[in-house]
């Protein structure tokens, strides 16, 4: 099973909100996934605020 790691959309209609997650490269990009690793808010103004992500599980999944 081929996995991916990647954005699912979340949020309203222009207000997007996305989940940081491992998911399988066949499922759609808001389908099922495995594991949510973190999050993303484009829309918040400062970058540390922007990005949430767990390393360990970033690193776990790429087998590092």
């Amino acid at each position: 099973m081929p996995l991916k790691i990647r954005l699912a959309r979340a949020g309203s209609k222009k207000r997007p909100y996305y989940h940081v997650v491992i998911a399988d490269a066949r499922s759609p990009r808001d389908g099922r996934f495995i594991e949510s690793i973190g999050s993303w808010n484009p829309l918040l103004p400062k970058d540390g605020e922007r990005v949430k992500v767990d390393a360990d599980r970033v690193k776990h999944w790429l087998g590092a």
